[in-house]
């Protein structure tokens, strides 16, 4: 079963009950110890970087289906929970905590067999992709990796627009690629972006890579020609045999946005003296949002390799949808595929069963999930 997509869910407020606290707690800790020794700790770290089985477990364990908070709270109550002696771990978190996983990386790699230094370089490059490469007005507030005891890792990240006020989940899981559709899913509300991470965007990321590798003046040059040529008032740029052969809505409000070309000097020098030969060792070296928006109005205007200025969102807008994302009753992105839905939320149901936790909380967790199920037979 291959999902791949980003979710949003709508902001809530307020914070989880006391009382719920140590029933959650409960509940986490007895439903991955089972998975994990009825499929593994990396089984378990695959699973959860999923988003049908992370939102089945949010549910299983008690959080609402459609609260931002599923992320953050999961997550959190994962980490109280869970030690190096389980085989399973989770580092980092929301806001000054997510700056904290090279720290822990160093912690627990004294009981698991992690290679901090490559996971580190996971890290970073997951949280780089999907504010560099990815430019959907989602600012990062939450980054949490999920660690097996043989090192495999999954990242579970998360974006706020501050103007929608939706948050979006970005999954990740184990990978040594991180450029191109390198995500396990993304999914949620289509909005305007901007991205070189399609697969047919191959020739777009070579220009930048080469841009980067120029003197960093004439790219600051080459931003003025192209700024220019797209408020057609330059004949500069027609003489250099450049063509615009009209530019979109979506891209105008990409390429007008302001751009400090001092600091762009700066952080372009900074990445030509370490002379990348690839797309993550620019990020690595300093690449942001607003250089790579430069890089992609000079490929673009000027060497016509556009990025794409579709949202990377593969999921319809409804957070329920989402929940299980399986499909659109609409048929977008495909039709709902009820079997695979109820197959899994089944299957969360027998690992509660199997659960060592106490009667009452076993209920509390399967009529979560029958809840679910009632509502994906009715949402079909």
């Amino acid at each position: 079963m291959e999902i791949e997509g980003i979710a949003d869910l709508p902001l809530h407020t307020g914070h989880v009950p006391p009382w719920l606290v140590p029933i959650m707690k409960r509940l986490a800790k007895g439903i991955v110890d089972i998975m994990s020794l009825e499929w593994g700790t990396d089984k378990v770290v695959e699973r959860l970087s999923n988003p049908l089985w992370f939102q089945s477990f949010n549910n299983a364990i008690g959080m609402d289906w459609d609260s931002s908070g599923s992320t953050t709270v999961t997550l959190g109550i994962l980490k109280d929970v869970l030690s190096p002696s389980d085989g399973l771990v989770v580092i980092g978190g929301k806001g000054k905590n997510a700056r904290k996983v090279p720290e822990e990386l160093r912690q627990i790699s004294k009981y698991i067999d992690v290679d901090v230094e490559s996971a580190e370089r996971s890290s970073r490059l997951a949280a780089k992709v999907d504010t560099t490469l990815v430019q959907d007005g989602h600012q990062l507030y939450h980054h949490s990796m999920i660690i097996s005891e043989s090192g495999k890792w999954g990242i579970i990240q998360q974006g706020m627009n501050p103007e929608t006020k939706f948050a979006r989940r970005y999954h990740w899981k184990n990978t040594q690629q991180f450029i191109v559709e390198p995500h396990e899913a993304i999914a949620g509300i289509k909005g305007v972006a901007v991205n070189v991470i399609e697969k047919d965007k191959e020739g777009t990321r070579k220009t930048i890579l080469d841009l980067l590798r120029e003197n960093p003046r004439k790219i600051v040059e080459r931003i003025s020609i192209a700024k220019s040529a797209l408020r057609h008032e330059s004949l500069d740029f027609w003489l250099t045999n450049a063509s615009v052969v009209g530019i979109s809505k979506e891209a105008r409000i990409v390429y007008m946005k302001p751009i400090d070309e001092s600091k762009l000097l700066k952080v372009l020098n900074g990445i030509y003296e370490t002379n990348p030969s690839t797309l993550e060792e620019a990020l690595l070296s300093g690449m942001g949002p607003s250089t790579a928006r430069a890089l992609f109005l000079i490929s673009d205007l000027i060497y016509s390799e556009p990025p794409s200025f579709k949202d990377p969102v593969n999921y319809p807008p409804d957070p329920f949808k989402y929940a299980y994302a399986i499909g659109g009753k609409d048929g977008i992105p495909y039709p709902v595929n009820r079997r695979v839905a109820l197959e899994v939320i089944h299957t969360i149901e027998e690992v509660v069963e199997k659960a060592k936790i106490d009667r009452k909380e076993k209920d509390f967790a399967l009529k979560k999930l029958r809840d679910l199920s009632h509502g994906t037979k009715k949402g079909t």
